[in-house]
């Protein structure tokens, strides 16, 4: 299914998209659906260009991507990426028209998103801070969720962009920064889920289970969670490649991991899933589904999970 979502005033806003992944195309895609003029940048060419036959146009760098643009939105793997996009050489605000937003959707430290804030509003740009949720399967629906925060000018100039992206669109505070906290809680249990399922599934295997059997019975009973009906689906296939790759989890929950030495706050179940990450990240898997936590699992225990289908 595809958003048909007409965003209001969608016909009078130009949209710039920096960073068509697994998140950004998917995005900027239902944009273009609801009628925004849409212009996508990417450091792969041919994902632009293909970007440009399908939904709108294509740019050589995110500059350009952001030239006449009155939103742009950043959907970039971490906060180190989106300070070269928005501030590092040929970085974008520089070249954004006065009193245009940037929509940050990358997860983060809080702390990182009001450094960006405060960069950006001294431009005499609008900054709102907005990580998502939801998977490639939502931003390519128009279905996401997005937590944003910003000053009540930035959220204006931004909501009809937003809410073309969002099923639900929540709006958190008028202090950049929220945002990125309400998303690292999310990443917290997220992560702690997809942990906890790779455990569980594993654990059933060497129980001599039938883990197809086990899934169907689980996701209709109390031990179900979004994660584990999301994710183990990925083991039973054998299929491990990145809708959500390890990597993200290393990176989110050692977010996680800092904020709680900093708050003096104890996050040993977190911790723990943390060090399942970067163990199977270890084993050269970092770039795999993160259910490839369940892989790790295996060896350990020297069990075979099923294979991926020739």
């Amino acid at each position: 299914m595809t958003s048909s979502k007409q965003g209001p005033g969608a016909a009078a806003l130009t949209v710039g998209v920096v960073g068509l992944g697994s998140m950004g195309y998917g995005m900027a895609g239902s944009l273009a659906r609801a009628g925004f003029a849409v212009t996508g940048f990417d450091t792969r060419p041919a994902v632009v260009a293909r970007f440009a036959a399908e939904h709108g146009a294509g740019a050589a760098s995110a500059a350009e991507a952001a030239a006449e643009a009155d939103v742009v939105v950043v959907v970039v793997v971490n906060a180190d990426q989106t300070r070269q996009v928005l501030l590092g050489e040929g970085g974008l605000l520089a070249a954004m028209k006065p009193g245009a937003a940037v929509v940050s959707c990358a997860t983060m430290a809080p702390e990182r998103a009001r450094e960006f804030a405060r960069a950006v509003e001294a431009a005499g740009r609008l900054y709102v801070d907005a990580p998502i949720s939801g998977g490639a399967v939502r931003a390519a629906e128009g279905a996401l969720t997005i937590l944003a925060s910003g000053t009540p000018a930035a959220l204006a100039k931004a909501r009809p962009a937003l809410e073309a992206m969002a099923a639900k669109l929540y709006v958190l505070g008028d202090e950049p920064g929220i945002g990125a906290s309400f998303k690292i809680v999310n990443q917290l249990l997220a992560g702690v889920h997809i942990a906890a399922a790779c455990e569980a599934i594993v654990f059933a295997r060497r129980l001599g289970l039938d883990i197809a059997r086990v899934y169907e019975v689980i996701t209709a009973s109390a031990g179900n969670s979004w994660m584990f009906e999301n994710r183990i689906p990925h083991v039973l296939e054998g299929d491990y490649s990145p809708r959500s790759a390890v990597e993200i989890f290393t990176k989110d929950l050692g977010i996680v991991a800092d904020i709680s030495r900093s708050e003096k706050f104890a996050t040993p179940i977190a911790s723990s899933a943390l060090q399942m990450f970067l163990m199977t990240a270890a084993a050269g898997m970092g770039g795999d589904d993160d259910a490839s936590v369940a892989r790790l699992y295996a060896r350990i225990a020297s069990l075979e999970l099923p294979a991926a289908k020739e």
